[in-house]
């Protein structure tokens, strides 16, 4: 196949290293020695030349330009400009597991590389009109309800917090029997938020039924095209980096969390002045609650 009738992955804003990992095996295999270096070596390629990576790579230059092309950059100097901003990101999952062996600064670094890296991919692979979808139903509802366990009940807990924002009652309940009653109480005016990483838990999708068949609108929070999704009315697929290792960081509980603010965000927004206003005086009363320097913070 001629170098320019290849098709160029999709993706061209994502981490290229990512990119570079995901299209391994259909790199021809002197492409794949360049993707060798990439993987294992991407922070000394930054101030490499294209001699360099040649050399390093153990190939010929326009071996490397035609690596460059098949992962979907212009030429080498796309690539490099995509590869330190992949870098500044965070390193990619690929370069984030845990070992024992690792020392704390290690640990430290990985973990905050991997969640950087794996919150920029959920964002690049979220939906905008699902999540436009989203904000319309809870902008209308009269009272929004948050189901979710374990991991997935902490993040409905904390959008339970936020209910001065949707400007509505808000519940997160966190006993299996209580969700159950209260989504069979829901009306055909309440939202439902359905929140499961997997979107294969048995009791939140028997939830999502039972609020659906009292008319209720449902919105899914999950990570992928899941039984759950399949079930509601809209839902918003937070994908994030997979990582097996035993030692996994709670990204999707991270990544669940910022899609929360940008829910209940984006309705305060739609809120009108009036409701503008009433949050502003809220927020100073509780700032009223603080102490406001050191002077005061000494009184008995």
């Amino acid at each position: 196949m001629a170098l320019e009738d290849r098709p160029r992955p999709h993706g061209a804003a994502k981490n290229v290293v990512e990119v570079t990992r995901a299209a391994y095996n259909d790199l021809r295999k002197s492409e794949r020695k360049v993707a060798d270096a990439v993987l294992m070596e991407p922070r000394r390629l930054l101030a490499a030349t294209l001699a360099q990576v040649a050399d390093l790579a153990g190939v010929s230059q326009p071996t490397v330009i035609r690596f460059c092309v098949a992962i979907g950059c212009s030429g080498f100097q796309e690539f490099k400009l995509r590869l330190a901003h992949s870098l500044a990101l965070g390193m990619p999952a690929t370069h984030s597991v845990l070992s024992d062996a690792d020392s704390l600064d290690a640990v430290i670094e990985k973990i905050f590389d991997y969640t950087i890296t794996s919150l920029d991919w959920a964002r690049h692979h979220l939906d905008p009109k699902a999540i436009e979808q989203a904000v319309d139903l809870l902008q209308g509802a009269t009272a929004i309800e948050f189901f979710g366990f374990g991991a997935s009940g902490i993040v409905a807990s904390d959008a339970q917090q936020k209910f001065p924002l949707f400007g509505v009652p808000c519940g997160a309940q966190q006993d299996s029997h209580q969700q159950i009653m209260v989504a069979s109480m829901m009306r055909p005016t309440d939202v439902a938020v359905a929140i499961s990483n997997t979107g294969r838990t048995k009791s939140v999708i028997d939830i999502v039924r039972t609020a659906r068949a009292n008319g209720a609108k449902v919105i899914a929070v999950t990570g992928s095209a899941s039984p759950l999704a399949a079930e509601c009315d809209v839902a918003l697929v937070v994908e994030s980096l997979d990582n097996t290792n035993i030692y996994t960081p709670t990204i999707s509980r991270i990544a669940s969390l910022v899609v929360m603010d940008v829910l209940s965000t984006a309705v305060a927004l739609r809120q009108g002045e009036a409701h503008q206003e009433r949050f502003r005086l809220m927020k100073r009363r509780l700032n009223e609650l603080r102490f406001g320097n050191d002077a005061e913070a000494e009184k008995p």
